[in-house]
């Protein structure tokens, strides 16, 4: 492949360099209205919701979509459109109506202070090392992705394609926080748009639109109709079977993702009314009805115009090389750049969040004596949030030997996604569920879904295992967290007032709200 460099023109360059200049100036404008670490990481909770909506929709779709997931849907075909369609839209929809709610009137900083609160410290802090685990993982991911990216549209070396992100990121986040990272989020939000946009017309004009994608990829060897199936048949080694695709993605994954995944969550937090955090998830749902033809469709248009392609990673890289001119070039740069930040930025910032509020806080409480004071919140953040970055820049190459990203993202999630919403769904809809019931459905859930992870397709029998997993270990720790409860003491009704269904407080009381 021809690497895109080759093919840049002057106007090109200058609309990347307004981009970066662009990131960077919103971005750190920002650092002017924090003063606290309530400033920093939800943004003195004054979000209003159509940055909400934005921010939780590039921040999903960014370095897993647009590279990985586009790479997913070269190799496997337009199934992978059930990731937003069927992953995205029902659980936004439960989120805004159901959780949402009680998180906000909690007036908590991250998901395992809500759970905290409704069972134990344990849970708390079980769940926040495990979200820790996987954010670490997943930046580093992300990182890796953009290194690849990088490689492929400017000839950069890896190394040099992590550290780029990491000190652009590491700049605006540290300094503006959460506001910094929503804001940058909008304006990466429509330059995303616009340029996958291009994109897909130009690859769908040059492949004759949609009868032509047919064809070309049906005169391939080895496809056949399932390449066009959003649902596949339930067979051995079948990549999304209907089963894994409609029960486990579309009623647990996809519901425990957006309601159980801290970086997803945290600008609902950050809320300046319920209203705002509810119609945030709603404007959410109605920009991931576009994804899949924005993102997977480029993919499977590089399919049919370059069938030889390897690895599958560089397939959108190559196919703006093929086919956009001088000016278009830059602006798709800017957007996939755009992309792969947005999901960087609201991770590193997520991960920071949970460190300080739910790991270092109660010990600083204990060995102390006394509340952590905003300003030293404020400084510990952001000394963090470089720390964390060098960390997951540092082990970032690591991925260079996996094959299909998009997996392994998926897999990290499944090792909490299934047990974390049973104990949620159970702690806001059943007043008998205890400390010790939630505590003991997440370690034990914890538990059996890296066994089955390790296990993998010789139990399930499909290349992805994580479907199952994550089914399983919901109605695994479901059943435990219930037993539990039921044989022990049942929590006082004082305990649960705000956090339970029949005991929310009302509209007119304002929420507590915790310090970090």
């Amino acid at each position: 492949m021809n690497q895109l460099a080759e093919g840049l023109a002057s106007i090109d360059y200058v609309i990347i360099g307004v981009y970066m200049a662009g990131v960077l100036i919103i971005g750190s404008y920002f650092a002017k209205y924090v003063h606290s670490a309530s400033d920093l990481f939800l943004a003195g909770r004054a979000l209003p919701f159509w940055a909400i909506g934005m921010s939780i929709v590039v921040s999903d779709i960014g370095a897993i979509d647009l590279i990985t997931g586009a790479d997913a849907a070269y190799q496997r075909g337009i199934a992978q459109a059930n990731f937003d369609w069927i992953g995205s839209v029902p659980a936004l929809l439960i989120a805004a109506f159901i959780f949402v709610p009680y998180y906000w009137r909690a007036g908590v900083f991250t998901l395992p202070e809500f759970l905290g609160r409704r069972y134990n410290a344990g849970t708390r802090w079980i769940h926040a090392l495990v979200l820790l685990l996987f954010m670490l993982g997943t930046l580093s991911i992300m990182l890796w992705t953009s290194a690849v990216f990088l490689n492929n549209v400017l000839g950069w070396d890896h190394l040099v394609g992590i550290w780029v992100t990491a000190v652009v990121v590491g700049i605006y986040t540290a300094s503006g926080g959460l506001a910094a990272v929503v804001m940058t989020d909008v304006m990466q939000l429509v330059v995303m748009f616009v340029g996958t946009a291009a994109l897909l017309v130009l690859g769908m004009w040059e492949i004759g639109g949609w009868s032509g994608l047919v064809e070309n990829i049906l005169a391939q060897p080895g496809l056949d109709q399932d390449y066009f199936r959003l649902l596949l048949p339930h067979e051995p080694g079948t990549a999304y079977p209907w089963p894994g695709m409609v029960f486990s993605l579309g009623i647990i994954m996809s519901t425990a993702y957006f309601v159980g995944n801290q970086a997803v969550m945290q600008r609902a937090l950050g809320a300046r009314t319920e209203w705002d955090a509810k119609a945030g998830m709603l404007t959410a749902g109605i920009f991931k009805l576009l994804i899949p033809a924005l993102v997977f469709l480029p993919g499977m248009a590089a399919r049919a115009l370059i069938p030889e392609l390897a690895p599958g990673e560089a397939a959108v890289p190559s196919l703006i090389n093929a086919l956009m001119p001088a000016g278009l070039k830059g602006l798709m740069f800017a957007a996939f750049f755009a992309a792969l930040m947005s999901s960087v930025d609201s991770y590193l910032n997520s991960c920071v969040t949970i460190f300080t509020s739910d790991v270092y806080r109660p010990f600083h409480e204990r060995f102390v004596g006394r509340q952590m004071s905003d300003l030293f919140g404020l400084v510990l953040g952001r000394m963090l949030t470089v720390g964390v970055l060098l960390a997951a820049a540092w082990y970032a190459p690591r991925f260079e030997e996996s094959t299909t990203l998009y997996d392994v993202i998926q897999t990290l999630l499944s090792l909490f996604q299934g047990p974390t919403l049973a104990i949620l769904l159970l702690g806001i809809f059943w007043h008998r569920a205890t400390g010790w019931g939630g505590l003991a459905g997440l370690t034990i859930g914890f538990c059996l879904t890296f066994g089955l992870n390790v296990l993998g397709e010789a139990v399930f029998m499909s290349e992805a295992a994580y479907l199952y997993v994550s089914f399983w270990s919901f109605w695994f720790a479901l059943v435990v967290t219930v037993i539990v409860s039921l044989l022990t003491r049942k929590e006082p009704s004082a305990k649960l007032e705000g956090l339970v269904y029949g005991l929310v407080i009302s509209d007119d009381d304002e929420p507590p709200r915790s310090t970090p």
